[in-house]
């Protein structure tokens, strides 16, 4: 059985700002951030795979439980094998709002606009499908476990959505359930479960999205000080 080596610990010194730049800093992430949109009407011109790739690098930065990174980012951009992942979303989809929803949930995503057509599917030149690694199969058949999958990879994904804005482009997370049918399709091996598919590109010229207002400050920001 594969042994946990000792880490070799090295000198962190990050930079230290100036607490103007800092401000300033902090005040321009989150105005980046929040020209952030969820789309579903993206143009079909490729992205280079630099660009894919550095993002997948930038989301593999995120903390990890025991710094297991258990994750993959599975990057589709076959026409067949796109098209093959939106029929069985789509199939998913048609079974979730044709009466696995409850009518709670159909009614908040009314205003949205949505239903169980998933045509960015075929049309975003990329989909980024996240896998979440529940175990590491070891060399003699057993089986290593990871530590805070959900969080390390919900994590991760934050950051590839923020990498992807920075970088000038679109994203939508998309999560049809279940999610067993992309493992299938990608032959991703059973300790891989589906977390996210992520489909990501350039808006379409005529791209609408709903005019949405986020919860201000007071209402998610609770702060305890002497």
């Amino acid at each position: 059985m594969e042994q946990s080596q000792s880490p070799k610990f090295i000198v962190y010194r990050p930079a230290r700002l100036g607490a103007t730049e800092m401000r300033d800093r902090a005040r321009h992430f989150f105005d980046l951030l929040d020209g952030r949109r969820s789309v579903r009407h993206f143009s079909n011109e490729p992205v280079p795979d630099a660009v894919i790739d550095n993002l997948i690098r930038a989301a593999s930065t995120a903390p990890s439980g025991a710094h297991k990174q258990p994750w993959t980012f599975c990057v589709v951009s076959d026409p067949a094998l796109k098209h093959a992942i939106r029929e069985a979303a789509e199939e998913e989809e048609r079974e979730s709002y044709n009466g696995r929803m409850p009518k709670e949930w159909l009614e908040d995503l009314a205003p949205l606009g949505t239903d169980w057509r998933k045509e960015f599917l075929d049309i975003a030149p990329c989909l980024i499908v996240v896998f979440k690694r529940a175990y590491e199969p070891q060399p003699d058949g057993s089986k290593r476990k990871n530590y805070y999958v959900e969080e390390s990879v919900g994590i991760a994904c934050g950051f590839l959505l923020a990498a992807a804005r920075n970088a000038g482009l679109v994203t939508l997370t998309h999560t049809p359930s279940p999610m067993n049918f992309l493992a299938k399709l990608l032959g991703r091996p059973e300790n891989e479960r589906a977390f996210l598919l992520i489909p990501i590109g350039y808006p379409a010229e005529n791209c609408e999205v709903p005019d949405l207002v986020r919860k201000p400050l007071d209402e998610v920001l609770v702060r305890y000080a002497s």
